[in-house]
């Protein structure tokens, strides 16, 4: 499956069940209770762990229908721009950005 298909599943999953389709703030919120609940299971190496990540993913799927935001185009952007990243780490063995893609050259 596809990122835009699970956008679409989870949006029409919230109109089904009337669940929150407007009110970000809340939508932000439930993400972040989502989150926790991921961090928990992973933590106590509980056998849901992968329930809650799936969770997770749902709620930002949706969060981003929300707002009219094509996750899949916007993570396929994202990975690029990763990509082309440069990385070096510090004295205190940081890991830092040292190069943007399209900087090369221009330092």
């Amino acid at each position: 499956m596809d990122i835009r298909s699970a956008q679409q599943l989870a949006w029409d999953n919230k109109l089904a069940k009337g669940f929150n389709t407007t009110d970000v703030p809340l939508e932000f919120g439930l993400l972040t209770a989502e989150v926790g609940e991921a961090f928990t299971a992973w933590r106590g190496k509980l056998p849901d762990f992968g329930e809650e990540l799936a969770d997770v993913f749902l709620y930002l799927a949706a969060l981003a229908e929300m707002n009219g935001v094509d996750l899949e185009s916007e993570v396929e952007r994202k990975l690029a721009k990763n990509r082309d990243r440069v990385y070096a780490r510090d004295e205190r063995g940081v890991l830092l950005r040292v190069e943007e893609a399209g900087e090369k050259g221009n330092r």
